[in-house]
């Protein structure tokens, strides 16, 4: 049996939007749990997804992103692997080092020398940040080395990381340019004789020597132009080709994965031989 409901006078209408809030002293009616209020922390990660998700609709990068950095990993990885990223650690050092002191430098034969004294002895931490770029060069190479001989020694250069040996080969050569056209940048007597004796040994190479010699000479003999065919060769030409090749590097190292120390592969290939 149905029960007759109740006058429309004496039924209850629906709490307005925070009434019932209020009624309870502030806690929610449904659990009695306080009510609360989402505070700036959580606008802040909401607005940080809404970004980052606003970007990923009009880009696609979270695929690439999620090959790129989630992948596997081989057993006995150890800290010899962090060579390549402590060189571009170094590479990155550069090139904002870089930044500042060009801010200051003028590379002119006649104010070259005058405008790294000052930015030594007047410019603010302009010192500190000669030095940084100065033997940040010198940590680079060794890095870039150290790299080098770990995938020799542990095999990586082998298939089907051909490819990736020689972008890192091409990588050791622009380093090394960078570092001699960086050389001459201040313009002192060391650094002007030493850039000498270093084009005229590369004049003497075979066929190729002496257009490359004449190209950073900007002619058979070092003139006013030479320091600004260094300056453009090592703040724009040689970072950006560094920078192009690290990207494909670290693609086709996302893409092919790391190699196994030789070690477990040698306890692999004796596991083998003893279950034939």
């Amino acid at each position: 049996m149905k029960l007759p409901s109740p006058p429309r006078a004496l039924r209850r209408s629906p709490p307005k939007p925070g009434e019932d809030e209020r009624r309870n002293g502030g806690r929610d009616g449904r659990n009695g749990a306080p009510a609360t209020k989402p505070g700036a922390k959580e606008h802040a990660v909401e607005g940080v997804a809404s970004v980052v998700g606003w970007l990923d609709e009009r880009t696609g990068t979270s695929p690439f992103l999620r090959g790129f950095l989630y992948r596997k990993v081989p057993k006995g990885t150890n800290w010899f692997y962090t060579l390549g990223s402590a060189t571009m650690f170094a590479f990155l050092s550069q090139a904002v080092t870089g930044v500042f002191l060009a801010m200051y430098y003028e590379p002119d034969s006649s104010r070259a020398y005058e405008s790294a004294s000052r930015i030594t002895n007047e410019v603010f931490l302009g010192e500190f940040v000669r030095g940084m770029h100065r033997w940040g060069s010198t940590v680079m190479i060794i890095l870039i080395f150290l790299h080098m001989g770990r995938t020799f020694f542990f095999g990586a250069y082998k298939y089907p990381r051909e490819l990736n040996w020689i972008i890192g080969v091409v990588l050791i050569v622009l380093t090394l340019m960078m570092g001699l056209t960086g050389y001459l940048l201040p313009f002192d007597q060391r650094s002007f004789w030493a850039t000498v004796v270093a084009v005229n040994l590369n004049a003497s190479g075979p066929i190729v020597g002496p257009y490359l010699a004449d190209f950073l000479r900007v002619g058979s003999e070092f003139g006013p132009t030479t320091i600004s065919r260094f300056y453009a060769l090592h703040m724009l030409a040689i970072p950006g080709l560094i920078a192009a090749l690290i990207g494909a590097h670290l693609y086709l190292v996302a893409k092919l994965g790391t190699t196994a120390p030789p070690w477990l592969k040698a306890e692999k290939k004796d596991l083998l031989r003893e279950e034939v």
